[in-house]
């Protein structure tokens, strides 16, 4: 029964059925083959109601909608001029400002492919006139990009809590080290690149002497609503005064606030715009949870995450070895499957071996949604690469290409965030 429904959900994933579809034809599949099984029609349906009602999971539609708020009220440009200015004129300077400027948006959109178009649409173009390559600038953009999920707020770790009832708010603080290492990592690659193949300084100083005309104090009055937005939205949650769902709420009230009558770059009649947008993001997975929850409930009943378990730890002893497989084929799900049907699926298939090993489930969760997070970047699935070859009209292919020097500083900083838990667990 087992390896029909897995066979079901392959085959409708291989010929390119909607992935919520895919998931729940596989959940129903296990009644179709045994008709006294109780995972019936009734059982999915009321069970996907059931996994949509649920508290914790009204924050991933407000993070969105607060990330295409500020999308639109251009906060990207802000957080990268006010960066730009203390760097614009060092080797990388520019390229490293993309990167943080990524940290940041990532600490207000909680998603990976905005931060993409974000960051990418305000970037990628003003790099290219100033002389960067623009595969280089590309690639860069999209696999930092990924920071998007890593640093809080995250809608993966929103998903992942939800599926292994870890707390949300631990989770967020839990991704902070290990979003800032990767950023780092990315950085070292983006400095080297440009030591070795040279920067058209005349530009790169023209341009930053452009921003620093501004004069410091006018930059900051200018960024200061903009850099104060991951303060409110995690300070609240980190100080224990608001939990992770309020704090989704505050920040589309603040996004609002900011970009209409602060920068005023945003009006009440772009607010209907702003609300299909998210519902177009959102609708798709909230039903892609709804679906795989009843999934991950059904593997359940047929006891696969115990018959994975006694697989792996018959096989192998060693807790280094569970790790690397463990991680392999995390990095193998995110190239084929998104992230929020992987994590719900394969959560509680894996939680209960780490739970074994000794790996706390909180440094598990970041292992996890950093490993997807590669998955961003990495065809055939890659949505970063896909938004990223949107706004520039290079081959996914291509992008990819020139993405791998930084999807290799991204899997050297995953080995130290894997073997060296108090990376994650230091700040909680």
């Amino acid at each position: 029964m087992t390896a029909a429904v897995f066979l079901v959900f392959v085959v409708t994933l291989f010929i390119g059925v909607p992935i919520a579809i895919a998931v729940g034809s596989s959940a129903l599949m296990a009644s179709i083959v045994n008709s006294a099984f109780p995972a019936n029609a009734n059982f999915v349906f009321r069970g996907m109601i059931t996994a949509l009602d649920t508290y914790v999971l009204l924050a991933v539609p407000m993070f969105i909608l607060s990330g295409v708020i500020m999308a639109r009220g251009g906060i990207s440009q802000k957080l990268f001029d006010f960066f730009a200015y203390f760097v614009g004129k060092k080797t990388a300077g520019l390229p490293i400002a993309v990167i943080i400027t990524c940290l940041f948006y990532g600490a207000i959109s909680g998603s990976g492919p905005a931060t993409v178009a974000a960051v990418g649409s305000m970037s990628i173009p003003l790099l290219v006139r100033l002389g960067y390559d623009r595969d280089f600038v590309t690639s860069m953009v999209a696999v930092a990009g990924g920071l998007g999920v890593i640093i809080p707020p995250s809608i993966p770790f929103i998903i992942y809590g939800l599926s292994s009832n870890v707390s949300v708010g631990s989770l967020f603080i839990a991704g902070v080290i290990p979003g800032l290492l990767i950023g780092f990592f990315l950085m070292i690659y983006a400095y080297w690149y440009c030591k070795k193949h040279g920067e058209d300084k005349e530009k790169l100083f023209a341009n930053c002497d452009e921003l620093r005309a501004q004069g410091f104090i006018g930059l900051l009055k200018s960024s200061f609503f903009a850099l104060l937005t991951p303060v409110i939205v995690l300070g609240g949650i980190y100080g224990g005064v608001v939990t992770p769902t309020e704090a989704a709420d505050i920040s589309v009230i603040y996004a609002l606030f900011v970009s209409m009558f602060v920068y005023k770059t945003f009006k009440l009649s772009d607010i209907p715009d702003a609300l299909r947008e998210t519902a177009k993001t959102a609708a798709p997975v909230m039903l892609v949870v709804a679906t795989a929850t009843v999934f991950g409930r059904v593997l359940t009943m047929m006891q696969t995450p115990q018959f994975v378990a006694e697989l792996i730890v018959d096989n192998f002893s060693s807790k280094v070895v569970v790790l690397i497989i463990v991680n392999l084929f995390l990095l193998f799900v995110g190239m084929i499957m998104d992230t929020t049907p992987a994590i719900l699926i394969l959560t509680p298939i894996f939680l209960p071996i780490m739970a074994g090993l000794g790996v706390d489930p909180i440094h598990f969760g970041v292992i996890m949604v950093v490993n997807l997070a590669i998955g961003f970047v990495t065809p055939p699935i890659g949505v970063n690469l896909f938004v990223a070859s949107s706004m520039t009209k290079i081959p996914i292919l291509r992008i990819a290409k020139h993405a791998v020097p930084f999807i290799i500083a991204f899997l050297l900083a995953l080995v130290f965030i894997t073997f060296i838990p108090e990376l994650s667990l230091a700040l909680i």
